[in-house]
């Protein structure tokens, strides 16, 4: 055991999710938020896997910010409630949920959703604020204090790249195609300081870097910044911004995974001395702009090795250098899955170009079936892309939503598997994924917005209330609860 390991048993993770609401027939972003988001809330947290639900910059986005979870089985459930229940809320005021980097239809002007904050946003970047309809997937690795984030982030940046490719999903701007497989991360580049962060050799030296681009006019304030990943304001945990909103949950439970394997592997460097590779800034831009252009089929650029490699290659590489990292938290066959997913199904990007935005209906068919997709057992993957039209999870998994009313309606598939309780040592052991069965079930299996029936309430993922404000709680604490980082979470906040 590494001196990382005695002294910190690893990192929990949590997820927030942005989300558009578009116009059912149109596809055009619907400033519905509040509406959404006032539907719920007499609805118990519990009930939607004690996510915290809030508006975003835009008036036409939701966001769904997970409680901290140590098992990715748990997370995978706690994603799924949520996007289930947002979506059943979100058809009641005639809306779509939909999980995509950009939207699939031209959305026009954009309506800023109201608080002090998002209005001096807009006021500070102007014209680029109301062209912005972009939605990302966050994750929060927790870390035990605030100088290892620090450290860490600088072992992070040559991977930054990679996490973009496998989250593609932002192909369309104006409702054409782009040519681009994330034209979310063209529109973040907009935003000063956008894209893989500096090294910097103290938090105080990062925290005085923050300090001058808010004196500069740059940033709003000190819990703003647009790089890809950075530490907390308020948490010892490290925020990852790179993804694209995850088309599937089953997506963003591998960008959790990833993101925390890379931390681990990166604590384990701090901790023996060993430097953070060297990684030219202009390299680290160029590697950026081509995962924003070819996703995950097609060329990468390799931040050592300074040239064009295929982006699977690159995929690869990741996955060697942290494959002791799964193994040691016990996901390495979910990564393994959900990757032989992604290169035989395409990342999102490619799912969304099968149905052409000119076949608008069958786009956003498939845009909001992917939405409330169950989560997929980790076991072998299947050997053919889905055919266009088809139920997403169709097959020995479980049913999907039925099509035509993905949002609405159908069986929940897979059930929510809940982390299991601490074992002796107060650690939690592995989940299992695709538990069938009613015990299994968090909301019975009858319409997605009708009550159903709930099973033991306090098991979600651990004891005690849902949604304290301890947020990742005490470093190395099993599954506390809460929400990461409220105050500089999301989008531009």
């Amino acid at each position: 055991m590494t001196a990382a390991d005695e002294t910190w048993p690893g990192p929990t993770v949590g997820v927030e999710e942005e989300f558009f609401l578009v116009d059912p027939d149109s596809g055009r972003p619907l400033p519905e938020a509040d509406q959404v988001l006032a539907d719920l809330r007499g609805v118990p947290p519990a009930r939607y896997g004690g996510a915290e639900l809030q508006r975003e910059l835009l008036a036409c986005q939701v966001e769904a910010a997970s409680a901290v979870c140590r098992s990715l089985t748990g997370l995978a459930g706690r994603l799924h409630l949520a996007r289930r229940r947002l979506a059943a809320a979100a058809h009641r005021r005639g809306a779509l949920l939909i999980s995509s980097g950009t939207p699939p239809a031209p959305p026009g002007r954009a309506t800023l959703s109201r608080g002090d904050r998002f209005r001096r946003i807009a006021e500070l970047y102007a014209g680029v604020v109301p062209d912005y309809h972009a939605s990302g997937c966050h994750v929060h690795v927790g870390v035990r204090d605030r100088e290892t984030a620090v450290a860490v982030t600088a072992h992070l940046r040559p991977w930054l790249p990679t996490l973009l490719a496998l989250s593609a999903n932002s192909p369309h701007h104006d409702g054409e195609d782009t040519g681009y497989a994330s034209w979310r991360m063209v529109q973040q580049s907009r935003f000063p300081g956008s894209g893989v962060p500096p090294v910097f050799d103290s938090a105080a030296a990062y925290d005085r870097e923050v300090a001058r681009l808010v004196d500069c006019g740059a940033l709003v304030d000190e819990r703003m910044s647009f790089w890809l990943v950075r530490p907390s304001a308020r948490f010892p945990t490290l925020e990852f911004r790179v993804a694209d909103a995850a088309a599937t949950c089953d997506e963003a439970v591998l960008q959790a995974a990833l993101a925390r394997a890379l931390v681990r592997t990166a604590v384990e460097a701090v901790d023996r001395g060993r430097p953070a590779p060297r990684v030219s800034d202009q390299v680290a831009a160029a590697a950026v702009w081509s995962a924003a252009r070819h996703g995950l089929h097609g060329s990468g650029v390799d931040p050592f090795r300074e040239r064009r490699v295929p982006a699977t290659e690159l995929v690869a590489a990741l996955l060697a250098h942290v494959r002791p990292a799964l193994e040691a938290t016990g996901d390495r066959k979910l990564v393994d899955t959900r990757l032989r997913w992604l290169t035989t199904h395409g990342d999102g990007a490619a799912r969304q170009r099968r149905h052409p935005p000119a076949d608008r209906a069958a786009l956003l068919r498939h845009l909001a079936e992917e939405t409330v997709a169950p989560p997929r057992a980790a076991g072998p993957a299947p050997t053919a892309p889905r055919t266009p039209g088809a139920p997403y999870a169709a097959g020995p998994v479980g049913p999907a939503s039925v099509p035509g009313a993905p949002y609405a309606a159908g069986p929940a598939g897979v059930p929510y598997a809940p982390d299991p309780p601490p074992g002796p040592d107060g650690h939690r052991v592995a989940g299992t994924l695709g538990v069938t069965g009613p015990a299994a079930a968090p909301e019975g299996h009858g319409a997605l917005d009708a009550p159903g029936t709930r099973g033991t309430p306090g098991t979600l993922d651990a004891p005690g209330p849902v949604g304290t404000s301890d947020a990742h709680g005490i470093p190395g604490t099993p599954d506390a609860h809460g929400t990461p980082d409220a105050l500089d979470r999301g989008g531009l906040r």
